[in-house]
């Protein structure tokens, strides 16, 4: 650890991978924000450390978690959409196991401390790439094409009117008030401007 970085045991992420023996957690929670291809979200990795302490405790306790368990017993624990049921049997099964479940939830992490424990105590950063513009209208055009193909079905589907087999096209313009011109985005970005570049 860098002279000038601080402890990471100062931070609830840090002293958590300490107590409950994580040991090499943070390096991948690091690797996984800052992954040059299909990072993490910050609240992705704050329910993957969440779901290692339950992991931790469980086992702790003597419990044998089968697959999906433990995902099950924190969504159960956590999700605002959890039945009171959901919520009740996995509260029972953690505190039969003889955990304490309150201390067990206010040992959770936010995606905020995830967040700080990573920048201030691991020094990480993320660089935000800017996508192309031509990447992101193509990826829009695609979106509002299937929108508009599910909302065809749908009306088709419901006898609200009758269409063959459409094919959606999604066409972009750009018009520029000051020179009058008009091109299609591809144009436009081929060309690499309007009539008031030339």
């Amino acid at each position: 650890m860098p002279a000038n970085r601080p402890n990471p045991t100062n931070s609830k992420v840090g002293r958590l991978i300490e107590s409950y023996e994580l040991a090499g957690l943070g390096e991948e929670l690091e690797a996984r924000w800052t992954a040059d291809e299909n990072a993490d979200s910050l609240r992705t990795l704050a329910d993957v450390f969440n779901h290692e302490l339950l992991k931790v405790a469980a086992v702790d306790a003597g419990l044998d978690p089968l697959d999906g368990e433990i995902e099950s017993l924190y969504d159960a624990l956590t999700e605002d959409d959890a039945t009171g049921a959901e919520r009740t049997r996995a509260r029972g099964r953690l505190e039969r196991a003889g955990i304490d479940v309150e201390d067990l939830q206010q040992d959770f992490v936010s995606h905020q401390a995830v967040h700080t424990y990573l920048t201030t105590y691991r020094g990480a950063t993320k660089e935000r790439k800017r996508s192309d513009p031509t990447e992101r209208v193509q990826r829009l055009r695609g979106r509002l094409a299937a929108v508009t193909e599910s909302a065809l079905d749908s009306a088709s589907n419901h006898d609200e009117f009758d269409v063959g087999s459409p094919e959606v096209l999604v066409d972009v313009q750009v018009f520029c008030a000051d020179c009058g011109s008009q091109y299609t985005f591809d144009e436009l970005v081929e060309r690499g401007g309007c009539d008031c570049a030339e």
